[in-house]
């Protein structure tokens, strides 16, 4: 049976995850090929030669031998970047507006879930848990995140943009960036006096450190093992699960016919019975509600967060909806996707392939740097605005 001849509620489900599968196989595959190509490219030059020196191995076989773990990490980072693009893509869906306070409802979802699961270890409740147990409360945790960010998502676009609709589109953007730095000193309030602390480290419980075998390949350098962590595999699955169910929402229910109504025209849509501000509510709960979701997986995936954690996940995940095309769900994931594996490709191989002139650190200037590119050849970014797709 073709995917067209499944019922519109199948259909909605079946799609987004077979576009996954393909952006994850066809980027992973444009990289690695690329990869493979510099590396015979710098066969015998002063960069081979000093990893034979160093690691008596030539940059070939080496850039092999760490392409499947590269892969992984750069398919996880672009998980994380899609979810967290999703609202940014949501709002801007609907409003044509991008909400630069998105961050900050991010990194409020992630103390949220964060705080909930150290006051569960407070009471002694992590350190007996099983795995299936532990798996709750990390549910628990993200519903927790998602609560406390939809909430706020809701009440700023109550607050500090509808007054505001009718404005020039400047003094939005501007509200915008002052809801931000408002959150973001609020995260500092709240944190300082309930624990007194503005760093929140992640604690540790359950299986989630633990790492996957996935398979082993013999090479002149011996074996190589590719592994990956479960609170990796958590990840992927949840943003798979929020990516996929968006798309349901939107694309098949009877609220998402009207948030596209909304997106589409408005006037038409409030003549047509729509309540027109409750669907920007909603747009806006749901969005933060999927912050806050990413926010709690960000910080099982690294450990550590503080009152500023949304700026550079943020700033990435605008990058990543930007690239695939901003209002665009398809394209935040396809942006979201490239962007990690650019961001993993680069910071994997530049030092080697620079003979260490440039760093890890040098990823973030490469990812933006393909972005301007791409913004000048093709502005509507990769997929450009399908107004069918929006949110």
């Amino acid at each position: 049976m073709r995917i067209a001849q499944l019922p519109v509620s199948v259909r909605e489900i079946v799609k987004p995850i077979g576009r996954m599968v393909v952006f994850v196989v066809g980027a992973g595959a444009v990289f690695s090929a690329f990869m493979v190509l510099l590396a015979l490219v710098f066969k015998g030059s002063a960069a081979d030669r000093l990893l034979l020196e160093s690691m008596d191995v030539g940059i070939l076989p080496y850039t092999v031998s760490i392409l499947p773990q590269v892969l992984i990490d750069g398919v996880t980072l672009g998980f994380v970047y899609a979810a967290i693009a999703l609202g940014y893509t949501m709002v801007y869906g609907v409003l044509e507006f991008i909400n630069f306070a998105h961050s900050e409802i991010f990194a409020i979802g992630a103390f949220a879930g964060v705080e909930f699961l150290l006051f569960m270890e407070r009471l002694g409740i992590l350190a007996g848990a099983g795995p299936l147990f532990a798996y709750m409360l990390l549910m628990m945790a993200v519903l927790a995140g998602m609560m406390a960010s939809g909430a706020t998502a809701v009440i700023v676009e109550r607050t500090a943009y509808r007054p505001l609709r009718g404005a020039p589109r400047i003094v939005p953007l501007i509200s915008a960036i002052g809801v931000s730095f408002v959150l973001q000193d609020l995260i500092r309030l709240v944190e300082s006096l309930t624990s007194g602390q503005f760093h929140r480290i992640f604690p540790t419980f359950g299986n989630f450190d633990d790492r996957v075998s996935l398979f082993a390949f013999e090479m002149k350098m011996g074996t190589v093992y590719v592994d990956i962590q479960v609170k990796s595999i958590v990840v992927i699955v949840a943003a798979v699960l929020m990516l996929a169910g968006l798309n349901y929402i939107v694309n098949a229910t009877r609220v998402g016919k009207a948030i596209r109504a909304v997106a589409q025209d408005r006037s038409s849509a409030s003549l047509m019975g729509v309540y027109v501000n409750g669907i920007i509510s909603f747009t806006f709960l749901l969005g933060g509600a999927l912050g806050g979701a990413a926010g709690v997986l960000y910080a099982l995936k690294f450990t550590r967060i503080d009152p500023f954690i949304g700026f550079f996940p943020g700033m990435k995940a605008f990058t990543a909806a930007v690239l695939g095309g901003i209002g665009n769900l398809t394209g935040a994931l396809l942006g979201g996707i490239v962007l990690g594996m650019l961001e993993s490709f680069a910071g994997a191989y530049l030092t080697t392939f620079t003979m260490g002139a440039m760093g890890a650190e040098y990823k973030d200037i490469i990812a933006f740097a393909i972005l301007i590119l791409i913004l000048i050849f093709r502005p509507s970014g990769l997929l450009g605005e399908q107004v069918s797709q929006k949110a």
